[in-house]
Order: structure tokens, then C-alpha cells, then sequence
């Protein structure tokens, strides 16, 4: 099965790489049941996968009114109890396979003010709540630099029927869609078998979307990730081939920030018993 999105085969190094969409394409699903996947995180794990700011409560319920105009109303069995108050920010992510993330203009800074985050790649909903664009790519090895300025102007200038859509991608040694933390996954990475590198490593492809709130002048982002595993590839030469072209000619910038070292003899393992000699 070859994977959904395959954004190795488009760029090797960070980019902005936002292309506007049709409105109808904005939510992809491809979940039958996020509710209970979601509801599950949040009674376990409340602060690594919801966050949210005193005054954000109208930005949120104007996501929850797009969600609902996208996919309808939520349909509720009868013989289920309603739910208790949920935060409406909530309320939407629970319709969506996509976590949720609101983003509010406040003192000239645009800042993360509400985070439904269920499948976050090595950050949790407590840790990023509040920051504004410029202290959340922190991490992305030059952005400040090169990106920055450009993010900001995208932010200024949406127009509310505008829906914009990028894709991201990494490898990491984990099938799990919620991964907080970057310690325990990367513990396990000697114990993988050269040999099952394929089925162990996992494409982790984010599909992110970008609109403006038109009535409360917020913008909500949406992340959606996809899993597929490294062996996916295997009897598609051609895509195999442009993964390993994607691998080997990453920056260096690029490599050190998704930490592709930790993988390189498993990865080139695998591409040297699958690729065609």
C-alpha cells in the first residue's frame, strides 16, 4: 500500500510549501471513531493533549461552528447521556481524525490560545500554550532566519474563503499516533533487528491546513498525521527510489533537526536489500 502524502518526493530541505485548496477538501477523516481515541488520551493524559487560554472560549466556538458546517451536526444515540460541558474547541477535535490549534493576534504577536493535540510530535499541549509563532518554530533549525517574516505576512493576509494546505514529514521508530516525548522512542532503536527495519520504521507524514476565523479574526491550524511503514514502499521501485534520493540528499540543517542520523544504517540497510541493483 503505498502511503497517502508523500512529501519526500517534492522537497529536501524545510519548507513553507503552502498551497491553497478547495474548502470542500479542507478535513480528509480516514478515522472512524476520533472521539474515542481522543476521550481516552484526555482522561489519562489531560495537560499533554489540551490546552487552553481564559480568553479564547469565542475563537473556539467559532471552529466549532466551521466543523459543524463541514461534517453536520454531531449525532448523539438516545440512549447515550449528554456529554458534560466541553471546552467547543474540544467539542470540534472530537469530530476530527485532526488535532486542532487556534491561533489569536494578542499584543501584535500571534499566539497558540486553545490545542486539542492528540497525535503531537515530540511537544505536549502544556508546553507550547500561549507561545506565539516565533517561540513554537524555535526548534526548526533556521526558520527565524529564513521563514519567519513569510509565516507571519501567510497569518496577516488569509482571507476567510482561502484554506491553505502544506505536508511535513519524518521517520521515527514508533506506530503510535500520540508521541510527547522523543526519549523513550528513540531508546528503543537498538533494539530494532537490521532485518525488520522496514516494518519497524514508520513514514510519519503531517497534513496540516491553515484558515482564518471570519468572524473573531483568529486562524485555526489542523494536523493531521498519517502512518505508514517504511516496508510500504518496498515493491514500488520508483517511490522507493525517490525516498532514498529524499533520505541521502536532506541538509544537513534538516537532518540534524529530525535527528535522520539515529536511523541512517537501518534506512540504508533497508534500501540496500530493497532497492533494484
Amino acid at each position: 500500500m503505498s502511503p497517502r502524502h508523500r512529501p519526500w518526493e517534492e522537497a529536501a530541505d524545510f519548507q513553507i510549501g503552502l498551497r491553497p485548496i478547495a474548502p470542500d477538501d479542507w478535513l480528509e477523516g480516514g478515522e472512524a471513531d476520533p472521539a474515542a481515541r481522543k476521550d481516552a488520551l484526555l482522561a489519562a493524559h489531560r495537560g499533554l493533549v489540551w490546552a487552553e487560554k481564559p480568553d479564547s472560549r469565542a475563537g473556539q466556538a467559532e471552529v466549532l461552528e466551521l466543523v459543524e458546517a463541514a461534517l453536520g451536526p454531531a449525532p448523539r444515540p438516545a440512549d447515550l447521556p449528554p456529554l458534560p460541558n466541553l471546552p467547543p474547541l474540544y467539542a470540534a477535535a472530537r469530530r476530527v481524525a485532526d488535532d486542532l490549534c487556534l491561533m489569536e493576534k494578542h499584543d501584535d504577536q500571534w499566539r497558540l490560545t486553545a490545542l486539542s493535540l492528540s497525535a503531537g510530535s515530540f511537544f505536549t499541549a502544556e508546553e507550547v500554550i500561549g507561545r506565539s509563532l516565533a517561540e513554537l518554530h524555535g526548534p526548526v533549525t533556521g526558520f527565524a532566519d529564513r521563514f519567519l517574516v513569510r509565516v507571519q505576512r501567510i497569518f496577516e493576509g488569509l482571507r476567510p474563503e482561502l484554506v491553505l494546505e502544506r505536508r511535513n514529514w519524518t521517520l521515527l521508530n514508533s506506530a503510535e499516533l500520540h508521541t510527547p516525548s522523543s526519549a523513550p522512542i528513540r531508546a528503543r532503536i537498538g533494539e530494532i533487528e537490521t532485518a525488520q527495519a522496514g516494518a519497524v520504521l514508520q513514514l510519519r507524514v503531517e497534513r496540516q491546513t491553515l484558515r482564518r476565523l471570519p468572524v473573531t479574526g483568529g486562524a485555526l491550524f489542523t494536523i493531521r498525521v498519517w502512518l505508514a511503514s517504511l516496508s510500504d514502499l518496498a515493491d514500488q521501485p520508483e517511490r522507493l527510489a525517490a525516498f532514498a534520493r529524499a533520505w541521502r540528499g536532506a541538509t544537513p540543517q534538516l537532518r540534524a533537526y529530525k535527528r535522520f542520523d539515529l536511523y541512517d544504517d537501518l534506512v540504508e540497510g533497508f534500501l540496500a536489500r530493497s532497492l533494484p541493483a
